[in-house]
């Protein structure tokens, strides 16, 4: 738990996420807003992915 929690990639998703929330609170609500949700999505599952694969090659160097 704690590499997703302290991964770079994790925290700029992260990051990345407060800003989605506050243009939909403050912004306009048309197909961008869902565009900008769904882009936010796939940028956690690829630092999550990262995370994951990064944990593998630092258990095959063991």
């Amino acid at each position: 738990m704690r590499k997703f929690i302290f991964s770079g990639t994790m925290l700029s998703a992260l990051f990345g996420g407060w800003s989605t929330i506050q243009a939909t609170r403050k912004g306009p609500r048309d197909w961008r807003l869902a565009l900008l949700w769904v882009i936010w999505g796939l940028t956690i599952a690829v630092a999550v992915g990262t995370v994951l694969k990064e944990q593998d090659i630092d258990e095959l160097e063991e």
